[in-house]
């Protein structure tokens, strides 16, 4: 087996195992969101406002187009979860900011996000390990 023919392999293991763990992980997401009363997206959305900020930036985070993330919004909106107000240095932009609520469901879904994590078999340093190879390799141009 040539070194071309090795690296092939191992990369679509490597592939497959981080397909993998996203899939244990959406599922693991999709399961505490039930019992919240949330979908999967709107668990998402919760987990990643972690303050004040644009429908754009929410989309960035929770890799989507902006009419997706709208959508999703809407529906926390109407459950008064979330609220949209003036940016306060953009006239032309909201910011999506958690009510009461809110705030306290997306501290109740990350209490439940811990549990039984797909990576809660991992130390803290092997999580920091992981995290610093992902990143390495999605930044890397």
């Amino acid at each position: 087996m040539t070194d071309a023919e090795s690296h092939a392999i191992a990369e679509r293991e490597l592939c497959g195992l981080v397909n993998g763990m996203a899939q244990r992980i959406a599922e693991h997401v999709r399961r505490r969101a039930v019992v919240l009363g949330l979908t999967a997206p709107q668990a998402t959305a919760l987990r990643e406002l972690t303050g004040p900020m644009t429908m754009r930036e929410l989309a960035g985070r929770m890799s989507c187009e902006p009419s997706n993330a709208t959508f999703i919004v809407d529906r926390l909106e109407g459950r008064g979860l979330v609220e949209r107000r003036p940016h306060p240095t953009d006239r032309r932009a909201r910011q999506l900011v958690l009510t009461g609520p809110g705030t306290e469901l997306r501290e109740r879904l990350l209490e439940l996000l811990t549990e039984d994590s797909p990576l809660a078999g991992l130390s803290t340093a092997e999580q920091r390990t992981l995290h610093r190879l992902l990143e390495r390799a999605v930044t890397r141009p």
